[in-house]
């Protein structure tokens, strides 16, 4: 009769002795790193909390989406629009934006009677502008009575050619060498 070692099954490993035990005569440790050794490198920890508070409110805000944004993102979710993938309320450089396609850098904002003519969000979309992003903001009335038209104009931008300097400037490289380079003119 073939039966497995009863140690191969159920046997005990004992654990690895602590820091200073079970060393021999003579043997010497390996001391821990010296601190900050091995560790990335950081400002002064105030950073690591302003992006925990920053993703903390957008994961808040994901959970309670107004009405406009959760029938734009009805539209926008799971590659429905043309094949591209949209994320809701994403952290960028300490602005939460609504609704965003990073593959061809755009953001679109739902707007109610609070942002009427703000100058903070001015300088917000001259900020993400600056940074290669096109911002699109709809009025939350135009959402739901104008759908097609805002569509319209996303499908638009979506289909809009990126700015030269975000565009590659040569091709991806192919696998197996020799490829012909008027397929990418």
């Amino acid at each position: 009769m073939n039966r497995p070692s009863p140690r191969s099954r159920y046997a005990r490993v004992d654990p690895p002795p602590l820091t200073g035990e079970g060393l021999e005569a003579g043997a010497h440790s390996v001391p821990p790193p010296s601190a900050g050794e091995g560790q990335p490198a950081r400002s002064d920890g105030r950073e690591r909390g302003r992006k925990k508070l920053q993703r903390d409110r957008a994961k808040a805000m994901r959970s309670e989406p107004t009405p406009a944004e959760h029938r734009l993102w009805q539209i926008l979710r799971a590659k429905r629009l043309l094949g591209y993938k949209f994320k809701r309320q994403l952290p960028i450089d300490g602005c939460i934006v609504d609704f965003a396609c990073v593959q061809r850098r755009l953001i679109v904002e739902a707007d109610g009677g609070q942002h009427n003519d703000s100058k903070r969000d001015r300088e917000r979309d001259a900020y993400l502008t600056a940074q290669g992003f096109t911002v699109l903001r709809f009025w939350n009335n135009d959402i739901f009575n104008n759908e097609e038209g805002v569509l319209t104009s996303i499908v638009n931008a979506l289909e809009a050619p990126l700015p030269a300097r975000l565009r590659r400037a040569s091709p991806p490289p192919l696998k197996g060498g020799g490829a012909d380079w008027s397929d990418y003119a």
